[in-house]
């Protein structure tokens, strides 16, 4: 007992120091400062206050603003060598201190420690990724067909951008923005999301660190997200807007953009559908499902939303699925060995089992779970729904939890109807053996990304984005940091 309680004040020592090396404040002009007031970071799992941030509020957001517009054209005229070598010492600093940043992410999100360090190594690839991307920004040049003229192409920064990130990565979902900013040459005002705003803070410590100069970053968190941005958008000196959320408020905030007709880029809201044919490897096809389904514990626009089963090797695959879900010990995410953490909020428990308890109204039956455990924290445990009819609210709707839908289809033709009923188009998964089948299905899912036998497409060096209300840009790969530039055609009369 004396060593369980001595290991117990080791975690709780050691926890209490990741939260006090964050900075608490606003990062205006290179300097941390207070905001008009503070809001609590919680603990997930816990319910307990982590520590106090800085809420900024429309004036401190202005001045944010006012310190990225100083700072723009000598940043944008930064050597892109200068530019890359920022990225690059940061992306260092970051993967030497995964430890910290993980336990940062895990105590104000939830998620398991193991996926935490996964995340930082993958955030840190963005730094990395866009580091080399900095001093490869390209142009071109060319004749005019009728001669007289020489054509100039330049790539050009283009100005202050806004960039707002979401909870559920709060780190990746930072440097996927950070980095390209930074090396396109353009100063930033980024928002985290209010549940989790230490990672960020921790991030953007790190750049400074790196070497990035006063007023590049500037980092505003707020309790008050809309109230505070608007102005910011509407300000003609905001020249992009970059943001991970969801749909609905996606569209609210193209709305306000349009009046300054603004860069943006949304990655926005999905319902991934995961469809395994009857000719799939099923060993390979519940692995992928386990990835596409519970990664992040399933708070992920790319989450496998409906798994679309062929009715041959429906029942294989369904009592595979289910008794891996049901070894998943659920718990604090820095607990050993634990696999489902807490969801965010007590509201998006309820969300869940709202969801759940729609359709198994409708017909739907809970193999596995169904109800939200008992005690402290906002716990849901892995849960399978087999049977469930496309009249479900979940059938429409992000469910953003540990929840395997699971519909069973016929045909190919059908399958893919069934995948494309939304009006989401961020990912699909598909998992065949059969070649001519994998490219045929690729072309007629209605997608911006498709894995085929495998249930994670996120990498830096891709383009992730969606298509119909799902989003519009790129973000990450060749494609990246074109988000971030303007095109300028020179015209050059020649004798």
């Amino acid at each position: 007992m004396e060593r369980t309680d001595e290991a117990a004040r080791e975690r709780t020592t050691t926890e209490a120091g990741a939260i006090a090396s964050v900075p608490t404040g606003l990062f205006i002009d290179g300097e941390w400062r207070s905001g008009s007031g503070t809001m609590p970071v919680q603990d997930p799992a816990t319910g307990a206050v982590l520590c106090e941030v800085a809420d900024a509020d429309e004036t401190d957001a202005l001045t944010a603003l006012d310190s990225a517009h100083r700072a723009q054209r000598d940043w944008a005229a930064t050597a892109p060598r200068e530019r890359s070598e920022i990225l690059s010492r940061a992306h260092e600093m970051v993967m030497a201190d995964t430890d910290r940043l993980a336990l940062i992410m895990t105590l104000e999100m939830g998620k398991p420690l193991a996926e935490s360090r996964g995340e930082v190594s993958y955030a840190a690839e963005f730094l990395r990724w866009f580091a080399e991307e900095a001093v490869r920004i390209d142009g071109g040049q060319m004749t005019a067909p009728a001669g007289g003229a020489r054509f100039l192409i330049t790539r050009q920064p283009v100005g202050p951008s806004l960039l707002i990130t979401p909870w559920n990565f709060p780190m990746a979902m930072g440097t996927r923005k950070i980095g390209p900013a930074i090396a396109a040459g353009c100063t930033s005002v980024i928002k985290p999301a209010g549940e989790t705003p230490l990672s960020t803070l921790a991030l953007v410590e790190i750049l400074v660190r790196a070497g990035l100069p006063a007023g590049v970053v500037n980092v505003v968190t707020t309790s008050r997200a809309g109230e505070v941005m608007e102005p910011l958008i509407l300000d003609p000196r905001s020249r992009k807007l970059s943001f991970t959320g969801s749909t609905a408020v996606g569209k609210t905030l193209l709305e306000q953009c349009a009046r300054t007709v603004m860069r943006t880029s949304m990655e926005l809201g999905g319902n991934a559908p995961f469809l395994v044919f009857d000719d799939a490897d099923l060993d390979a096809a519940v692995d992928g499902a386990m990835a596409a389904k519970m990664r992040n514990i399933g708070q992920a626009c790319t989450a496998a939303n409906r798994i679309l089963v062929q009715r041959g090797v429906a029942a294989d695959f369904t009592e595979r699925l289910t008794s891996r879900m049901r070894e998943l010990p659920v718990g604090r995410g820095t607990e050993d060995g634990v696999v489902v953490g807490p969801l965010i909020t007590d509201e998006a428990v309820a969300k869940v089992q709202g969801l759940v308890a729609d359709a198994v109204g409708r017909g739907a039956t809970a193999r596995l779970g169904g109800q939200p455990l008992d005690g402290p924290g906002h716990f849901y445990p892995a849960t399978v729904l087999t049977g469930v009819p496309s009249e479900a609210d979940l059938w429409s709707t992000e469910i953003f939890g540990p929840v395997a839908a699971i519909t069973e289809f016929d045909t190919e033709d059908e399958a893919v109807a069934m995948a494309n009923d939304t009006p989401y188009g961020l990912v699909s998964f598909a998992y065949t053996r059969d070649l001519d089948r994998a490219l045929r299905v690729s072309d007629a899912l209605e997608a911006g990304m498709v894995g085929i036998n495998q249930g994670v497409v996120s990498n830096p060096a891709a383009p992730f984005g969606g298509i119909k209300e799902s989003g519009l840009g790129r973000e990450g790969g060749f494609l990246g940091i074109d988000e971030f530039l303007e095109t300028k055609y020179v015209g050059i009369a020649t004798g």
